[in-house]
């Protein structure tokens, strides 16, 4: 939130990567909203229980957030390839249409794998315990509680985030294979320094995001409803947001110029 703020009001970073951010940011709060009240909820009372109407509305909105954010991190990636790789260019190939393309498409992407897998998945019958062995209603602790074969969905979540998590981290990663590539080759040693330090913020992410995702997704439905699963949920759903504005904002040159030239108006007005 707070970077978003700083980007309306701070004119030096209305530049195409502060943009990505603002909406990476927006996408990270509402990611947030859909898991942690109903989670807390569930931890300081003694009423743990929530509807199939809203465990399945919680599965969407995680689903479109989630999937959106997948598509996010790539477009993200492409931005630093142009802007490292293609400076004189960069503003020219990431202009507004183009920013608010990907943004765009990202976001519909989100929206298709929601509409696909959240009636593929509560299409099915549950006959009880109808306990969900997790903190938020997600597809494999759901798919566990169905009274019947579930090979179809299996198979279904599987193709779509192989699809998903490996195609959109292929793509951010042949972009950052690039940046390493043009950084070795014709950057100077502090020219090296300050390039790998905007990226590797990125990096952190990616590697937190996709790599915990992949492993709760693409694997057999026998090892559902491990502590493992937990973990890893609590990785990419609650841990990764949360680290994003320290990752992003605190190790920022740009950003930190910005919330000092904020304070120092703030002071001037007062």
């Amino acid at each position: 939130m707070f970077l978003i703020i700083l980007y309306r009001f701070s004119t030096n970073l209305h530049t195409p990567m502060y943009f990505f951010l603002a909406n990476f940011s927006f996408l990270e709060i509402c990611y947030i909203l859909t898991i942690t009240p109903k989670m807390l909820v569930n931890i300081l009372s003694d009423d743990k229980t929530i509807t199939l109407c809203g465990c399945a509305l919680q599965m969407f909105f995680f689903l479109i957030l989630a999937s959106t954010e997948c598509y996010m991190l790539a477009a993200m990636a492409y931005d630093r390839y142009y802007a490292i790789c293609q400076p004189l260019l960069y503003n020219v190939i990431m202009s507004r249409n183009t920013r608010f393309k990907l943004i765009l498409g990202s976001w519909i992407i989100g929206l298709t794998v929601a509409a696909i897998q959240t009636p593929l998945t509560f299409y099915l019958p549950f006959c009880g315990p109808n306990k969900i062995n997790h903190f938020y209603c997600d597809i494999p602790p759901i798919l566990a509680l169905a009274c019947t074969d579930t090979q179809l969905n299996e198979i279904a979540t599987f193709i779509i985030v192989l699809c998903l998590i490996v195609g959109a981290f292929l793509l951010t990663m042949v972009s950052y294979m690039q940046i390493i590539r043009t950084i070795v080759k014709h950057h100077s040693t502090a020219g090296m320094k300050k390039s790998f330090s905007t990226c590797t913020s990125h990096l952190i992410v990616v590697a937190i995001f996709y790599v915990s995702g992949s492993v709760m997704y693409l694997r057999p439905k026998l090892s559902y409803g491990t502590d493992v699963d937990k973990f890893l949920s609590l990785m990419y759903a609650i841990i990764a947001p949360l680290l994003n504005p320290f990752i992003y904002s605190l190790r920022n040159i740009d950003v930190k110029y910005a919330v000092t030239k904020m304070i120092c108006n703030m002071k001037i007005t007062e």
